[in-house]
């Protein structure tokens, strides 16, 4: 006994088959085109974003994106999967989220510095104010990279695919199933110490159905293979979004790393055998003035035992306490100044 294709398979197929009789119909805002970065953002406002993405009530700061284009994973991915950088993505990702506040270190900062060279050149309107000192530092700086898996990778398919006779569909069906899986990973920099403050890991995977092939067969359903292999655009995007998120829980409960009261780059807790830890260099102090040795107090006790009458020890230099001083210096032929200075100091402790 045949097994029958099920009426939902069959369903499907029609469905499938039914899109494909208009195909230059647009559709502005598809489902099918979306990702896990969906929507837009304005400032801290935010449009049908994801309701996967992590979101914050304020900013912990402003951060570059630095995306590593000779890195084997971006060559990759431009060559391989023809896709194109990810740093739009993310910087949609990271707006939308309102835990970060994007700052341009781009190819826009041409267009920055040509704005600067038309105004200092005369070229723009009065008001433009297009001067120096108006940028805003980058306090991090995230990067990301990839790490591919291989492209329809084949495997409930192969065992699917396996049952034998009398499971034609079936086999057909398993035989149209690969996994597309991609990982990323996020590191957040503080730009000010170098220091890395953050890093997170993350992934996506989704499974290719490709009904058109399993219903038409290969040649008979060509033209309708959209479901013959998920797009890695969008594996990427969800594998980025589970890295930010990642990210962004992490960072919320940051604790800095700490040597212990020995400050970072110092030297480290791990030694090695023979090494020799550089002695720190003394910082030169300022030599204590002599006047330091004696208070204005316990000079105006010693300026009454020698009959100078200062006034009360109450240890302010009131004008009772100048008269005597002055009267103290002349009688010992110092400099008359009225006040407890270096000379007058070594006199009285005589």
């Amino acid at each position: 006994m045949k097994l029958q294709p099920s009426l939902t398979l069959l369903s499907a197929a029609m469905l499938i088959a039914g899109c494909a009789n208009d195909p230059t119909a647009m559709r502005v805002g598809s489902q099918d085109a979306k990702t896990t970065a969906t929507g837009s953002a304005g400032g801290a406002a935010t449009t049908n974003a994801s309701s996967q993405l992590e979101r914050c009530d304020r900013p912990f700061g402003t951060m570059a994106l630095v995306e590593d284009q000779a890195a084997d994973w971006y060559i990759r991915l431009t060559r391989e999967y023809q896709l194109t950088s990810t740093v739009p993505v993310l910087r949609l990702l990271v707006q939308q989220s309102n835990c970060f506040i994007v700052v341009e270190r781009g190819r826009a900062m041409a267009n920055i510095q040509q704005e600067r060279a038309l105004q200092q050149s005369g070229e723009l309107r009065s008001g433009s104010d297009f001067g120096k000192g108006q940028l805003v530092s980058a306090d991090y700086a995230m990067t990301p990279s990839i790490t591919f898996s291989a492209k329809g990778t084949q495997g409930i398919g192969g065992a699917l695919g396996g049952l034998g006779r009398g499971f034609g569909v079936v086999g057909a069906l398993a035989g149209g199933l690969s996994q597309n899986e991609a990982s990323t990973m996020l590191l957040l920099t503080d730009n000010r110490s170098g220091v890395q403050v953050g890093a997170a890991e993350g992934s996506a995977s989704k499974m290719d159905f490709n009904v058109s092939a399993a219903i038409f067969g290969g040649s008979g359903g060509g033209g309708l293979g959209g479901y013959t292999n998920t797009p890695q655009g969008k594996i990427i995007v969800a594998a980025f979004t589970d890295s930010y998120n990642q990210l962004v829980q992490a960072v919320r409960t940051y604790k800095p790393q700490t040597m212990g009261g020995q400050g970072l780059g110092t030297g480290g807790r791990l030694t090695v055998d023979g090494a020799q830890k550089q002695a720190p260099v003394a910082v030169p102090t300022a030599p204590t003035p002599i006047s330091a040795t004696m208070s204005v107090a316990d000079a105006q006790r010693k300026l009454a035992t020698l009959g100078y009458n200062p006034g009360p020890a109450d240890g302010s230099p009131g004008g009772r306490t100048a008269t005597a001083l002055r009267a103290f210096q002349k009688d010992h032929k110092l400099a008359i100044t009225g006040k407890l200075d270096a000379a007058t100091v070594s006199e009285l402790m005589k």
